[in-house]
């Protein structure tokens, strides 16, 4: 059977185990050496395809490879660089195949969120148009959990965990300070339009008086007055209140708390720090002392406290990637399906692309609290096998350790393309 090569590249926001993905993508098109020869990746996603800027990941030690399962951040460089529609923009994707036929690419896996599903499927459109036989296949990842058709996205595991346990730490060392000191702590986490980082915090604790006593979702309306009552009766009752609140929480309208007024480079707005927003509403209406946190990159990054069952997961998705397209599969991704809570079990199978590209999964009414501001059983049901099991990277010197790559680069054979 005829050998040709693949491509691999990193989309959007990065997480504590996308690397671990790519190790699955790479060891497992290393397994089939007799029909995949070459493995390239796009240094800094799709964009390292346009420009024919493309790392030779052959000259990686089997090694360096087997590393990237326990290194953060994206080892071959990310984007937030969204493909538009291709009749208007059509130069752009005809570039891609052109490179992809000069490298004799003939498998294309892109590991990234909706967007990137929805870049993956146009490709895919684009080379069956062009008569370019291309086998596109998406690699989940995205921490916001907010995919369709999986269980759950990996990346969410990771970063639920360290919510969870962020806020239960972060709790204790109020409680212990209160009677002199704050009284209320924001910690703000991500979520632009699902709430599933925010539920996560609410792990923390699962008792009467237990922070955090009150979880802010992006699915729930925020009404000021009535959050300022809860966190006036929890210092009443408790001496103290943690919030957990998801950056996208928003007004009954549509507008977020923290609106930065620009967008990105995928069109979403920009939200510019809800916790010191809340933060300035307790102070101005209660007169409460407080401190707030972002978790910002480092909830994202912290490959030290992942999650083993989402390691597990985001390495399965890459392999099965590599497996779907050996196997003639296109515009497919590898989707995690739940088969049981307890024990956890899942397995993993093939969703079609036209199902996931740009449609968002928000938290069901059903795992939201009937005041809103807090989890159900059902939702805790869920959310807590993907936070089990400790994966820790080996360390030196007392920091964990990470792939050193050589990132060298692959020779440019067309003329260069401007962006």
């Amino acid at each position: 059977m005829a050998q040709h090569n693949a491509f691999y590249a990193q989309s959007g926001g990065v997480t504590a185990v996308i690397n671990a993905s790519a190790c699955g993508v790479i060891e497992t098109c290393r397994r089939h050496s007799d029909r995949i020869g070459k493995v390239y990746a796009g240094h800094s996603g799709i964009i390292g395809a346009l420009t024919e800027d493309l790392i030779d990941v052959n000259q990686e030690s089997d090694e360096a490879i087997a590393a990237l399962r326990h290194t953060p951040g994206g080892a071959f460089g990310s984007c937030r660089y969204k493909l538009k529609d291709i009749e208007s923009h059509r130069a752009q994707y005809e570039r891609l195949i052109e490179v992809f036929k000069a490298h004799n690419i003939r498998y294309f896996f892109y590991n990234g969120g909706g967007d990137s599903a929805d870049t993956c499927l146009k490709v895919s459109q684009l080379s069956e148009k062009m008569g370019y036989p291309l086998t596109a296949i998406h690699v989940p990842k995205t921490v916001d959990n907010d995919l369709p058709i999986t269980d759950n996205s990996p990346g969410f595991g990771s970063v639920a965990k360290y919510i969870a346990t962020s806020t239960r730490e972060a709790a204790l060392d109020i409680a212990s300070m209160c009677a002199t000191s704050t009284k209320v702590f924001v910690l703000e986490v991500m979520g632009r339009h699902a709430g599933w980082i925010a539920a996560a915090g609410a792990l923390a604790g699962n008792g009467e008086g237990e922070p955090p006593h009150l979880v802010i979702f992006p699915e729930i309306p925020f009404e000021r007055a009535k959050v300022m009552a809860r966190v006036e009766q929890a210092v009443k009752d408790y001496g103290y209140c943690v919030i957990v609140v998801s950056e996208g929480a928003r007004y009954a309208d549509g507008t977020f708390l923290a609106d930065a007024g620009n967008t990105d480079a995928f069109g979403h707005r920009q939200l510019g720090g809800v916790a010191p927003t809340l933060a300035g509403m307790v102070k101005q209406d209660l007169g409460y002392k407080y401190h707030w946190a972002v978790a910002d990159y480092l909830q994202r990054a912290a490959r030290h406290l992942a999650s083993r069952t989402d390691v597990e997961q985001a390495y399965a998705v890459g392999q099965k990637a590599v497996e779907l397209a050996l196997d003639g599969k296109n515009a497919m991704m590898p989707a995690i399906k739940r088969l049981s809570d307890s024990p956890y079990e899942w397995r993993i199978e093939a969703a079609p692309l036209a199902e996931v590209a740009n449609k968002e999964k928000y938290m069901p009414r059903d795992f939201i609290r009937e005041d809103g501001f807090g989890i159900t059983a059902a939702c805790r049901r869920y959310l807590s096998p993907l936070i089990q099991g400790e994966d820790f990277p080996p360390f030196e010197n007392g920091l964990p350790m990470v792939a050193s790559l050589k990132l060298a680069k692959v020779e440019r054979k067309l003329p260069e393309f401007t962006l």
